[in-house]
């Protein structure tokens, strides 16, 4: 195995579970997100030689998001997740059924902003850096994000958004 491949193999080892959850949440499919995940590591590895090897893990969430919002535009027509009815009660950040709920909220979201909230609130990404991810102005992402929030928080409800992003990592 050549050092080239020997680097690449150990980052993709190292990371492969988290950028396998920024597909989930950028497509919101598991088995597109696996798909994403093989095309964004194929194109990587193609191009590994021009890659930062220090921090390689941004050029490949960039790699996932565009090929992610890429796909939404290629489909002939995009269909929008129909929104649930609101639960009886609110849905709070532990409840089991809140995953598919919040899923919902973000597959119904445009691609662009589902992919600024996938990565400013789960992968934990300043401003800058999501910007960077998304060849984007910073005032895009702020203008995108503000956007994208307030539609989930319609959709699920100011308490249960903030409770949802607060334990993000937990």
């Amino acid at each position: 195995m050549s050092g080239v491949e020997h680097d690449f193999g150990a980052f993709v080892a190292a990371r492969a579970t988290s950028l396998l959850r920024v597909a989930y949440l950028a497509c919101g499919d598991e088995t597109e997100a696996e798909d994403l995940l093989q095309t964004a590591l194929e194109r990587t590895y193609r191009k590994w030689d021009r890659v930062d090897h220090d921090n390689p893990e941004p050029y490949v969430r960039r790699v996932i998001v565009n090929a992610a919002i890429s796909r939404a535009r290629r489909r002939a027509v995009l269909s929008i997740v129909p929104m649930h009815s609101p639960p009886e009660r609110p849905a709070r950040a532990g409840d089991p059924d809140l995953t598919h709920v919040l899923m919902d909220a973000l597959r119904a979201l445009p691609p662009r902003q589902r992919a600024v909230v996938v990565l400013r609130y789960w992968e934990d990404l300043s401003e800058t850096q999501t910007a960077e991810v998304l060849g984007c102005s910073i005032g895009t992402v702020k203008s995108q994000a503000s956007k994208a929030m307030a539609k989930l928080r319609s959709a699920l409800g100011r308490d249960t958004v903030e409770g949802v992003i607060r334990n993000a990592h937990t």
